[in-house]
């Protein structure tokens, strides 16, 4: 991948379009501590991991690579998008493969390939449908409305996303050399620019993040009767 500039500064290729932040990686452990607190029935105790997990740094890394341009005025240092010659043009919807996502078992094959974590950035990954279970549990600590600054921020940036390298609207498929598991900030941030255009290295060619993070699986393989109300 050749070098590309920004402000006659010379770049080089990166791995991902911002570098995570620690508060992150605390947030998930956080959020890892409260489904061991939910699965031991320590109800009122995971629903403070849950909320201690919101916390506005996330949010700020997030919107910086997904957020609107007048609200993140340093965005361009993230997206970094250049122009290139002779790259796919952007599809009419019409042209492009009809079925946009993998089917269910060829997610299952992808997620067996490259684990539970964004294949760009390495931040750990949490699928919709655990999130839903536990918004279902505890829906006054963990927030999901309708608006990005209205959901709860650790859930909305390690969100489970099934990436294309080459942009579906690119003329990318589903093959599932095609896809990889991207958090929502590096899905949505990179949007329809393909690897070249925004300098990131194939992360293909990158060695796996080496981790036990199970995505919080564990919630929805085996979870706790509900607490009783008090009469």
């Amino acid at each position: 991948m050749s070098e590309s500039t920004l402000g006659g500064e010379l770049l080089l290729a990166r791995r991902c379009m911002r570098d995570p932040i620690d508060e992150i990686f605390a947030a998930s452990r956080l959020l890892d501590q409260a489904a061991d607190a939910h699965l031991a029935g320590n109800f009122s105790n995971a629903a403070a991991l849950i909320r201690a997990a919101d916390l506005p740094a996330v949010r700020a890394w997030t919107e910086s690579l997904w957020g609107s341009k007048k609200a993140t005025p340093d965005q361009h240092l993230y997206h970094r998008y250049r122009k290139l010659e002779n790259t796919p043009v952007v599809l009419s919807k019409s042209a492009r493969i009809q079925i946009r996502m993998p089917s269910a078992p060829e997610q299952v094959q992808i997620t067996e390939r490259y684990g539970r974590h964004c294949v760009f950035c390495g931040i750990p990954l949490i699928r919709k449908q655990v999130r839903v279970f536990l918004k279902s549990k505890y829906p006054d600590d963990l927030s999901w409305g309708r608006t990005n600054l209205t959901q709860h921020s650790a859930f909305q940036c390690m969100w489970f996303q099934f990436d294309h390298i080459l942009p579906h609207s690119r003329g990318g498929n589903n093959d599932i050399e095609n896809v990889v598991p991207a958090c929502a900030p590096c899905n949505f941030g990179r949007m329809q620019w393909t690897l070249e255009e925004v300098g990131l290295i194939d992360p293909r060619t990158i060695k796996l993040t080496e981790s036990s993070w199970d995505g919080l699986e564990r919630l929805i393989l085996k979870s706790p009767p509900p607490p009783k109300l008090r009469s």
